[in-house]
């Protein structure tokens, strides 16, 4: 991946980028991405589910990187391999259905958000598991790593940055 801005030596690239350069709008995108790791009320597995499979769609090595802890706690490492093959029947029987879906949300709002538009049986299935204000915050989350994760990507600083101390 190439390095698509210009780095000042002495700054680490993704607080550089995400705190310094645009000053009126990256440290409020990073309050909003803050937000959603510190206020998230989804399970942790939940919220890997749908994390991750963003990473994965996104190619962020940031991100595909990242692994969130919540009071000392992560996920077992095999759920990210379990949500890069959710549709797999192997994979997906370690899933629970809350993560299964987290995954498929994640990857098609990423990939082809207009198929949600007419998709009856999905959002019938998303109902049954997940209440109004679970969606929201789901799409919310998902909203966010996608537009981050592409930014880091496309400016190549997804590379170039080493990951902060949890």
């Amino acid at each position: 991946m190439t390095l698509r801005i210009e780095l000042p030596a002495d700054r680490e690239p993704v607080t550089w980028v995400w705190g310094e350069v645009v000053p009126k709008i990256g440290p409020a995108a990073a309050n909003y991405s803050a937000a959603v790791y510190e206020h998230n009320t989804l399970s942790l597995r939940e919220f890997e589910s749908a994390r991750a499979r963003v990473a994965q769609v996104n190619h962020c090595l940031f991100c595909l990187d990242w692994r969130t802890e919540r009071d000392g706690e992560t996920v077992d490492e095999a759920l990210y391999g379990q949500v890069a093959n959710w549709r797999d029947a192997e994979a997906s029987a370690a899933l629970s259905d809350r993560e299964r879906l987290a995954a498929e949300y994640a990857e098609r709002f990423a990939e082809d958000h207009l198929s949600l538009d007419t998709d009856e049986d999905f959002w019938a299935r998303m109902h049954a598991a997940y209440t109004d204000a679970e969606i929201i915050e789901l799409s919310m989350c998902i909203g966010s790593w996608i537009a981050f994760g592409r930014l880091n990507h496309v400016l190549g600083i997804d590379a170039a940055c080493v990951l902060p101390a949890h």
